[in-house]
């Protein structure tokens, strides 16, 4: 090779000087291959981990959903006909509308159909019931509670742009396009599968599940209010108050965030940037601790239908329970690499319930 070489070349390379240089720089792109290569290995193997960790995950989550109601249904009562026959036509409306917000949400490549339908398809699961339930007080009264808070929770999440007159269009939550991103959900077959199994089948299955007390509450038809009913309508109502306050505060606070930023005023008592007002001084996610509470009460109804404190129901809120634990967690774990003071915020303030001493 060097004999085709011009002469003045040819010196060049064979100076013991520039074949000093040379052999330091095959040695350098040798060494930057070999670590190359390992770490292209490395985030293969890290890839792989993390996708059977994400495919581990969805399908225990899937395996409760299932298994914690079947295994509470086997050891309580078994349901009437009545109940049975109502739970069939929900399990269809459920298959239906999980399976449209896989494939719009596919089609149109924004995940948040689920969000969407979060507060109006349970309206369209209580009045299924009440119908299907004689009409009976106690159901209508669920009925008409569950549709407060629906048209309260979708009304907010219409204002921050979650719905647009085109259906399947409108602003997709910014949680699921920074989840996308992750190592373990970046590739496009992971994060489908995750939309399938987590984003559609789950969450929709949990709606259904913490709406099916009212199911349960068949069992009390024909039976009068009583003082309990009117007890827990009440602090349900209040719960949606408050619900609306804390959103409303969070609101208020991030608009004039914004307004000042775009209009290049000083922030003052904004500049930290999260919403540590008023309810949110007290516990870091007032309107979770509410929505959390609603859905208990919402069960205790189907206790003094059935006088028995235990039932199947009980299910939903449990695992609506965890739902949030682990939505709070990444919604906190997002504002701590966004603002420096979230951690103090943390340290400070409790998660969900104020501390009483």
């Amino acid at each position: 090779m060097l004999e085709s070489l011009d002469g003045k070349y040819k010196d060049f390379l064979l100076s013991s000087q520039n074949v000093t240089i040379l052999d330091d720089l095959f040695n350098v792109r040798h060494i930057y291959l070999t670590i190359n290569t390992n770490y292209q290995v490395s985030q293969l193997y890290l890839f792989y981990l993390n996708t059977v960790l994400m495919i581990r995950t969805v399908m225990v989550l899937l395996l409760t959903l299932l298994l914690v109601p079947v295994s509470v249904i086997y050891f309580d009562m078994p349901m009437s006909e009545q109940q049975t026959n109502v739970l069939k036509q929900l399990l269809t409306i459920y298959g239906i509308t999980a399976a449209a917000c896989f494939l719009i949400g596919e089609i149109t490549d924004n995940v948040s159909q689920v969000d969407k339908l979060w507060s109006l398809i349970p309206i369209a699961y209580v009045w299924v019931m009440a119908l299907h339930g004689e009409m009976d007080t106690r159901l209508m009264l669920m009925a008409v509670l569950v549709t407060i808070w629906g048209l309260r929770l979708t009304y907010n999440f219409a204002r921050r742009g979650g719905y647009h007159w085109i259906p399947w269009r409108g602003e997709e939550d910014y949680r699921w396009g920074i989840l996308r991103k992750q190592p373990f959900l970046s590739h496009i077959w992971a994060w489908r599968l995750f939309h399938l199994l987590f984003i559609c089948t789950y969450q929709m299955g949990l709606i259904l599940l913490f709406c099916l007390p009212m199911l349960m509450a068949y069992e009390g038809i024909g039976k009068p209010l009583q003082w309990y009913d009117y007890i827990l309508a009440i602090i349900f109502v209040g719960l949606v108050v408050i619900e609306y306050l804390a959103d409303q505060q969070q609101y208020d606070f991030q608009s004039e965030k914004h307004r000042r930023m775009k209009a290049g005023e000083n922030l003052g008592s904004y500049e930290h940037g999260f919403t540590n007002i008023k309810f949110w001084s007290k516990v870091r996610h007032p309107n979770y601790a509410a929505e959390q509470s609603i859905w208990i009460v919402f069960y205790l109804f189907s206790v003094v239908a059935t006088e028995r404190w235990l039932n199947w129901t009980v299910a939903g809120c449990i695992l609506l329970l965890l739902l949030f634990l682990g939505s709070s967690d990444f919604s906190e774990k997002i504002s701590l690499e966004k603002y420096p003071k979230y951690k103090d915020y943390i340290n400070n303030t409790p998660r969900f319930w104020p501390r009483l001493f």
